[in-house]
């Protein structure tokens, strides 16, 4: 074959292969994801950095320094921003998502390991586990505006929906702490399971559910009393909580027992249990259509739960030791993101109904990754 047979066939196949890559890029793209808009995910990495996926291209465009260890991360629900908290550097940190720059570094106190919003995206809470306070950040101005003493090693910070309460979990105290939102006014300590290291609130704001990754309990409070309603015996020890859309039920994910329970919201019975894999750790769940999606650390897999039906479908691969896993923020979610620690990717997984499902591809994002957040703008 002479030279210019073997040229000719070299660039048919790059010519191939580049519209092999559009075509793929354009199928996948969301429907609202008009021209000038987009789509990044945000994966924090071991180093102390936030590596930016652009969903559309299927590429890593940024990999930028925050420093020390980010413990928590999350998109601005208002603000094209990402907020994240360093535990080792005590500070709660910003970056603009149309610069892919750290514009902002706000000292918060020793060790803060949790962060909330409130509804409207004004505040920031932060706890700062190593010096027993609870901080509350202007977005706005990004200075701290209250600050109060918490219990022994506060780990976690939740807002209820109304925006009215802040919820402080103290682990070593095994308290949890019920402050004024707008003054961080202690309200009432509440005693609850040891080592308390996560809360959900109920959409009416009328309880929470208390989480400990130690205990085979949920503590439930009575938000409007300030008093402890019960604690609910559990299958295994439990790794996350998830509401249902009504409210009407909570999904409680247990690695050690393989499964999930689903517990009534209003009586606080423990009800169904179903099975899910080696070790389902998180989830997410789509509102419109009742699907949960587990991941799977054990197995690789990312598992599909009809929780109207307790109905699970095939497992769908999404590389090593997958966590922390979200949607696209679209009015009909079409892509489902997950975090694969152990191969250092994120996994993008298409879930639209109306095409074949399944791993769409897996994008290097660097060593250890472990929050989401995702950013329409």
């Amino acid at each position: 074959m002479n030279r210019p047979s073997k040229f000719r066939i070299v660039f048919l196949f790059a010519i191939l292969f580049i519209a092999t890559i559009f075509v793929i890029a354009r199928e996948h793209r969301p429907s609202f994801l008009r021209p000038g808009l987009r789509l990044y995910a945000y994966v924090s990495t071991a180093d102390g950095a936030v590596s930016v996926v652009d969903l559309v291209k299927l590429a890593t465009v940024a990999h930028v320094p925050v420093g020390g260890d980010i413990s928590a991360m999350r998109e601005h629900p208002m603000r094209a921003e990402i907020w994240g908290v360093s535990s080792s550097g005590g500070f709660a940190w910003v970056l603009n998502s149309r610069t892919s720059q750290i514009v902002a570094r706000v000292p918060v106190g020793a060790l803060p390991y949790s962060m909330d919003f409130s509804p409207d995206g004004g505040r920031l809470y932060v706890p700062a586990s190593g010096n027993n306070t609870l901080v509350a950040i202007d977005c706005g101005t990004r200075q701290v505006v209250a600050r109060s003493a918490t219990g022994t090693q506060p780990v976690a910070a939740r807002v209820s929906p109304d925006g009215k309460l802040a919820l402080v979990l103290n682990k070593k105290d095994a308290t949890v702490g019920i402050y004024d939102a707008a003054s961080l006014e202690l309200r009432r300590t509440v005693g609850v399971i040891p080592e308390p290291e996560d809360a959900l609130i109920l959409d009416d704001n009328s309880a929470a559910f208390i989480l400990s990754r130690t205990q085979k309990r949920l503590s439930v409070i009575d938000l409007r009393t300030g008093l402890l309603l019960t604690n609910l015996e559990l299958a295994g020890i439990p790794s996350q909580m998830i509401l249902k859309p009504d409210g009407g039920e909570l999904y409680v994910l247990s690695p050690e027992s393989h499964g999930l329970q689903a517990i009534n919201t209003w009586t606080h019975e423990v009800g169904d249990y179903v099975v899910l894999g080696s070790a389902p750790t998180r989830g997410a769940l789509l509102a419109d259509t009742g699907e949960l999606y587990v991941s799977d650390t054990a197995s690789g897999n990312i598992t599909p739960l009809d929780v109207n039906f307790r109905r699970v479908s095939r497992p769908i691969p999404a590389g090593q030791s997958p966590g922390a896993l979200r949607f696209d923020p679209g009015d009909k979610a079409r892509l489902l993101l997950v975090v694969s620690q152990g191969s250092g990717d994120l996994s993008v997984i298409r879930i639209a109904s109306d095409r074949a499902g399944g791993l769409l591809t897996m994008i290097p994002v660097g060593e250890q990754p472990r929050e989401l957040a995702v950013k329409l703008f």
